[in-house]
Order: C-alpha cells, then structure tokens, then sequence
C-alpha cells in the first residue's frame, strides 16, 4: 500500500514525540502535531511541548500546528481540520511523506476518519438558556443529543455549553456540506506499560512543576487572560488556575492534578482502543524498544 501520511499515536509520557523526531528526520520530512493545546503561545510547560525534543542531529525538524494561536481563544476540531489540510498539501506538495503525531483522540480521527465537519458560530440565545444550569444538568442536556463516550466534554460547565451548542446547531444542518479527502495513512501506536507510564506522568509532573508552570499560568494570567478561559483548557491549566487564584492549596493541586493526568492517560488509550473497534489498523510498538528498533519496524511496514 503506498501512504500518503505517518501517524505516531500514543499517550501522555508515551515518547511519541520522540519517535516522530527521529522518523521525521530519517525519512527528511516534517511533523504536524495533532495536540489540541499545544497550538496556545505561550502555554508551554503546562502543555508539555517539549519543543527541544524537535531538535535532532545538530538541527531542528520543521512542525506545524504548535503556537498559531493565543491563549484564551477556543480553536476546535473544525479549525484544526483546516489548519491539518493546508499543511498536508504543503508538505506533500514538496513531495514528503507527513508525519501527524499527537494524543488527541478525536484530533487524529478527525483527519484519518475524513470527518464532514461544519464550523458552528456561538448561540448567545442558547447560551443565556444554560447560563444557570449545573455541570450536571448541562451533562444531562449532551446526553439527550448523544452517548457520551468520555468526559472530556463535560469537565467544566463552559465546555458542557459549548457541546450542546455543537449538538444544537449539527441537528439543523447538513453535514454533508463539507468535503475532506481521503487520506491513507500508516498508523504506528506507542504502547507503553500503565506502571512505567504511571511513572514518567509523575516525574514529567514534578520536572513541569520546578522549572516553573505556575509562574507560566500567573502569567497568563497576569496578560488578562480570564481565569474560567484557562480553565477551559482543563488538566494543568484548570488545577494551576485554581491554586493561583487561592482557590486550592499547592498539595491539593499538585495531588489532584497527578491524578487527573493519569486518568486523561487512560482515556486516551480507550480512545485509541475505540478507534481499533471503528476499523483503524493500529501497529503498536513497545515503548521500551531503542529508538532505531522503532525505526527499523515502522520501516518494514512501510516497505510491506
């Protein structure tokens, strides 16, 4: 089968980064990423961007989809389809192989599943009608439009809002109004072990935090960035927006806030689990395999 792109998948603290890299600079190609927070400026530690790990060799492999837009903006699935496409075309316009990396579920299914997305314009009406209902009510209302396979949309009541208003607007339009391509692509897992992975989380954690991510939040928020807009973002940005607003203790955040990641780390893999079970062919590879036995095996499924 002749690909037109490489897919590197994998949980948080998985190293898909660093495979992508390498392959990447193996096959002298370029990465986009398919993080739907690492597209924020400057929300870098909290988001894990690791932007050294681009670095190979003495040089940089080119990405895309990483810094585009500001903070506080709310950039969707919709935005990244596009921003995928025009980087896609590019890269394969100067006759490359892409390599997508990321750990955004529904990111990388968006692109590889060819969804027909519309973008949905903000419902003010709708919006005041929700505006006095729980979390709870507000998740009660998404699961009258449809099955709620994680908790992702319903980790705060702006997020809750924003998927009814999605819902809302899909019942009365066709979705059939937007084209994407088919695009075929290798699709290469990171499977690492739940106790190593348990235990990168907590040292990437405690790394994160020493070299400064609540002093990167108080920045933030000290721009005027509106505490509820980082909350949005969830995980880090949610506990650490809490703690510097005095709302929670430091032990309390960084407590819940360790626990809060391996459980997004489980989520991610019934996500990709998921997608097994929606006819995506996933190759996995051991994470504590070296870095060249990787290369050597995505190689050999290419070459097949």
């Amino acid at each position: 089968m002749e690909y037109d792109l490489i897919t590197i998948l994998g949980p948080t603290a998985s190293g898909k980064t660093s495979l992508a890299v390498a392959l990447a600079d193996r096959l002298h190609t370029e990465i986009i990423s398919a993080d739907s927070r690492q597209v924020y400026r400057r929300m870098n530690l909290g988001t894990g961007k690791d932007l050294a790990d681009y670095e190979i060799g003495g040089h940089k492999i080119p990405y895309h989809l990483i810094d585009i837009v500001e903070p506080g903006y709310k950039y969707n699935v919709f935005e990244f389809q596009r921003d995928f496409l025009k980087a896609y075309e590019d890269i394969r316009g100067r006759g490359m192989l892409p390599v997508l990396c990321g750990g955004t579920g529904m990111y990388l299914e968006s692109v590889l599943k060819g969804y027909r997305l519309l973008p949905v314009p903000e419902n003010p009406e709708l919006r005041e009608r929700l505006s006095s209902k729980s979390l709870e009510e507000l998740t009660s209302i998404l699961a009258s439009y449809k099955k709620l396979h994680n908790s992702t949309d319903v980790d705060t009541a702006k997020r809750a809002v924003r998927a009814i208003e999605i819902e809302e607007y899909y019942r009365s339009q066709p979705v059939e109004a937007r084209e994407f391509p088919v695009i075929r692509s290798l699709i290469v897992g990171v499977d690492i072990g739940r106790e190593q992975r348990r235990e990168k989380i907590t040292r990437r954690l405690r790394q994160r935090l020493d070299e400064g991510m609540v002093d990167e939040v108080r920045s933030l928020l000290a721009e005027g960035i509106k505490p509820e807009d980082l909350i949005y973002y969830g995980l880090e940005y949610k506990y650490l927006t809490l703690y510097a607003t005095g709302q929670m203790s430091y032990e309390e955040m960084s407590g819940q806030l360790e626990t809060a990641i391996h459980q997004f780390a489980k989520r991610q893999m019934t996500w990709f689990r998921g997608m097994e079970r929606r006819g995506f062919t996933i190759h996995w590879v051991d994470a504590a395999l070296p870095v060249e036995e990787k290369l050597e095996l995505i190689e050999d499924l290419l070459n097949k």
